[in-house]
């Protein structure tokens, strides 16, 4: 999905040099800390 805003775009960029590894992901603020971290599996429960 691409980003719709200027700021969108610079939220990805952040978040895609803290993956590369560029930035430290403490570093990171706003939506650009939030798109970082992947999320793991979802937990199933019995």
């Amino acid at each position: 999905m691409p980003a719709k805003s200027k700021a969108q775009q610079e939220a990805a960029g952040a978040a895609l040099a803290a993956k590369r590894g560029k930035l430290k992901e403490s570093e990171l603020k706003g939506a650009s800390r939030s798109m970082s971290k992947r999320k793991g599996l979802p937990e199933h429960k019995d």
